[in-house]
């Protein structure tokens, strides 16, 4: 699992803040300090504690550095739980450190903290501490998962693209022909770690159309407003959409573009779906953690899972757990579910 770096963590942490200002709803800031230890030990060691306190952690929760070699870990979405509940937390989630590691040689030069906000900063009561021990992570794996994830985008992309280039001819002579405008829809999504690129596709809207429908549509659908039924991102009978735009989403043939942004880096043949800026803003402080740990994809878990019709909480639960559970084999089983799913056409409008 990626860890947050630490402006970008404390601008989430910032949020959360506000959030729970906002809302009255506490969460939790879990504290893990190893200045201590770094005196002592190599930096790795530190990288190792934070993967294994990442791998505890729930969904809904955000990992990062707070400040030079103290990790912080946003327990969100607490429900209301009170401070004995959130201390419990605290220790469960270093128990389970425990149980994984044995190195005892870092266990006294660790402490870790809880506060609750907005709590502690309202009433000024000092923060829970204990102690724990934790040990290096020997797994060691993440940099030759991620080569050899990037080999395979390179390679299925050239391939895609080179037989596939008659279907992108005859798609791109039937949008001319039944509409005006350009071949390819252009569009600016966030990518890995909030950094912004070119998403392609082919055009299956008419020209200076109004976004604000889709806008107001995706505010609805992250913030629950809208039921199961109504299905993710895509909505039913949109006006806009030319007729042959309506096949092609169908289909999903629109989105075969995106093999050149898999070949450019900007994004993976498997991973969680890139949002535009506008949906990102109406993102949950846990929503975001889907974009901070894995490239994006053309394809991924919630697309062969039933696509449109999965609910947006349980999509972005899905790329979690994807991003959680990544390995070159599941990504082979999600490319090979893929073309099932395109040709059922379930969820896909």
């Amino acid at each position: 699992m990626t860890i947050a770096d630490e402006p970008l963590f404390k601008r989430m942490l910032l949020l959360e803040r506000r959030r729970a200002e906002r809302t009255g709803a506490r969460f939790a800031l879990m504290l893990v300090d190893m200045e201590e230890l770094s005196s002592k030990f190599n930096a790795g060691v530190m990288e190792d504690i934070g993967r294994a306190i990442g791998s505890t952690m729930r969904e809904t929760d955000v990992i990062g550095w707070y400040r030079h070699s103290v990790l912080g870990v946003i327990l969100t979405t607490l429900n209301g739980a009170g401070r004995q509940t959130l201390e419990s937390v605290v220790i469960e989630r270093t128990r389970a450190i425990i149980s994984r590691h044995s190195a005892a040689a870092t266990a006294e030069h660790i402490w870790i903290s809880c506060h609750i906000f907005p709590d502690d900063e309202n009433t000024g009561r000092k923060p829970s501490e204990h102690k724990f021990s934790a040990g290096p992570d020997n797994e060691g794996t993440d940099g030759r998962r991620v080569t050899l994830k990037r080999v395979v985008d390179v390679s299925g992309s050239v391939v895609a693209l080179v037989l596939l280039s008659p279907v992108f001819l005859s798609i791109a002579a039937l949008i001319k022909a039944t509409s005006k405008g350009p071949v390819f829809f252009k569009q600016q999504r966030i990518g890995q770690a909030g950094m912004e690129f070119t998403f392609l596709k082919f055009r299956s809207m008419h020209v200076n159309n109004d976004p604000a429908i889709h806008q107001e549509y995706v505010r609805k659908l992250i913030s629950h407003e809208l039921t199961e039924s109504d299905g993710t991102y895509k909505i039913k009978n949109d006006p806009r959409v030319t007729s042959i735009g309506r096949f092609l989403r169908k289909s999903s043939l629109d989105e075969l573009p995106q093999f050149i942004n898999v070949l450019k880096g900007e994004m993976s043949l498997v991973g969680p779906r890139p949002p535009i800026p506008y949906e990102f803003e109406n993102y949950s402080l846990w929503h975001r953690r889907r974009i901070m740990d894995a490239r994006p994809g053309l394809t991924g878990v919630w697309q062969v899972s039933g696509r449109s019709r999965t609910t947006f909480d349980e999509m972005v639960r899905m790329d979690l757990r994807y991003i959680r559970e990544q390995s070159l084999w599941l990504d082979v089983k999600i490319l090979f579910k893929t073309p099932l799913a395109v040709l059922k056409g379930d969820g896909a409008y």
